[in-house]
């Protein structure tokens, strides 16, 4: 009988969406505030899905991945996306009833083996995981590289962003040849 065991914790993943440098700007402190320090971010990369945030926060929309220093446990994304959630009403333009986001921020947490993002909407690949949160697996490790699924945003193999994914893998096994070794017998 296997025994029950919570899993090693993975890395903090932010994905921003956005029309305008400032509101990654707005962004940065409070998520430093709650997550921590940003470990490594990548520069623009061109959002490819135009029209699913056109009508909201414009055309011509850019995305950054952003990578945190210290480790989360691989369950926390139910409590983490309502806190993205509120960093992006924060700096939102209200009109009347509703919050015109100027940035979308989507959590993930990844693994040596796989990135896992959250998201509030509903596909048959998504696993709900509590407090209206999906798991959506981007990325998975096979034969020394991250591959697509067949539903992968683009913006998830575009090279800067596999650059990213590489560094912040390698970031575990940093911290693995740093931990203390155990005390021998």
């Amino acid at each position: 009988m296997a025994r029950i065991q919570a899993p090693p914790p993975g890395r903090l993943i932010i994905s921003a969406i956005y029309s305008h440098i400032d509101a990654v700007a707005d962004s940065l402190h409070p998520l430093e505030k709650q997550f921590g320090r940003i470990m490594c971010e990548t520069m623009d990369i061109p959002y490819t899905d135009t029209e699913k945030y056109a009508e909201e926060m414009g055309s011509d929309l850019m995305r950054r991945f952003f990578s945190f220093e210290k480790p989360v446990p691989r369950d926390a994304l139910p409590e983490i996306k309502p806190i993205c959630s509120k960093i992006e009403r924060q700096f939102g333009d209200r009109v009347h009833d509703y919050t015109f986001r100027t940035i979308n921020l989507d959590p993930g947490i990844m693994t040596p083996d796989s990135l896992v993002m959250a998201s509030h909407r509903e596909y048959n690949h998504r696993i709900y995981l509590g407090k209206g949160v999906f798991a959506d697996i981007q990325l998975i490790w096979v034969r020394g590289q991250f591959t697509r699924l067949p539903w992968t945003d683009p913006d998830f193999c575009n090279g800067e962003a596999v650059d990213f994914f590489l560094r912040v893998r390698e970031s575990f096994e940093l911290a693995h040849e740093t931990a203390e070794p155990a005390p021998s017998t």
